[in-house]
C-alpha cells in the first residue's frame, strides 16, 4: 500500500513515515501544498494524508484540484482545525475522512486501511446527467449553464434520480428514499413531484431525460434516449 502524507510540520511528518512504514506502507513525504500536488498528480496512491495549513497551496485547495481533475484517490484530512466548518467544507470538496490533532495512532492506521479498502472508486462532489449538473452540498442544479430554481425536496429528488440513472426506479422506491419509510400519505405525491420537475428541467430545455416507464417507474437519462 503507498500512502502520500503531505504534512510541513517536519517531526510529526517523519513520525508518520516511520509508524505507517512500519504497518505496510510504502510513504512518501511532502512538505509543502506545492510539492503534494505534483506527487499527488504524478504517481498513483492508494491513499493521501493530507494536513489542512499548508505552506503555498492548502489542502482545502489541493483537495478540490485532484477532484476537479478526477484523481479519485482516497484523502484522509489531519490537521489541528476541529472547527464542524471546517470539516463540512473538507468533506464537501470531496475528502473521504476527516482527523483532528492529537490523534490515537492506531486509529488513523484502521481509518486508512478502511479507505483503501474502499479504494479510489470514482466520488464527485457534483453530481449529473448529461449536462444536468447537482451540488449535494450546496442544494444548486443546473441544466447547462441555467441555475434551476428547485424546491428542497425537488432537489432531493432529482439527486435520488441522478444517482440512479439508467435504472428504473419505483414509486414506493422513491418514497423511500426521498422521502421516508414512515410515510403515508398518498403514493401520487411521487407523480406530482416528477411533473414539477419535467417542468423546470426538461420542458424549458426540450429534454425529456425523465421517462416514464408504466407499471414501474422512472428512469433518468443523460439525453433524450
Amino acid at each position: 500500500m503507498r500512502a502520500l502524507v503531505v504534512e510541513d510540520e517536519l517531526r510529526l511528518a517523519a513520525g508518520l513515515r516511520t509508524g505507517l512504514q512500519a504497518e505496510g506502507f510504502a510513504v512518501d513525504l511532502a512538505l509543502t501544498g506545492t510539492d503534494g500536488l505534483w506527487l499527488a498528480r504524478e504517481h498513483s496512491y492508494d491513499v493521501l494524508v493530507l494536513d489542512l495549513m499548508l505552506p503555498e497551496i492548502d489542502g482545502f485547495e489541493i483537495c478540490a484540484r485532484l477532484r476537479s481533475e478526477k484523481i479519485w484517490t482516497p484523502i484522509l484530512i489531519l490537521t489541528a482545525r476541529d472547527a464542524d466548518t471546517d470539516q463540512i467544507k473538507a468533506l464537501d470538496i470531496g475528502a473521504d475522512d476527516y482527523l483532528t490533532k492529537p490523534f490515537a495512532y492506531a486509529v488513523l492506521v484502521a481509518r486508512l486501511r478502511a479507505l483503501v479498502r474502499r479504494g479510489a472508486a470514482e466520488r464527485p462532489a457534483v453530481i449529473g446527467a448529461g449536462d444536468l449538473r447537482l451540488d449535494p452540498a450546496a442544494r444548486r442544479a443546473w441544466r447547462g449553464d441555467a441555475e434551476l430554481e428547485l424546491t428542497a425536496r425537488e432537489l432531493s429528488l432529482l439527486e435520488f434520480l441522478i444517482r440512479s440513472q439508467g435504472v428504473v426506479v419505483s414509486k414506493r422506491t422513491i418514497l423511500d428514499h426521498v422521502w421516508d419509510y414512515d410515510f403515508e400519505g398518498d403514493p401520487n405525491i411521487v407523480e406530482v413531484y416528477v411533473r414539477r420537475l419535467r417542468n423546470k428541467l426538461d420542458r424549458p430545455y426540450g429534454r425529456s431525460s425523465i421517462v416514464t416507464l408504466r407499471g414501474s417507474g422512472y428512469r433518468l437519462t443523460a439525453d433524450d434516449d
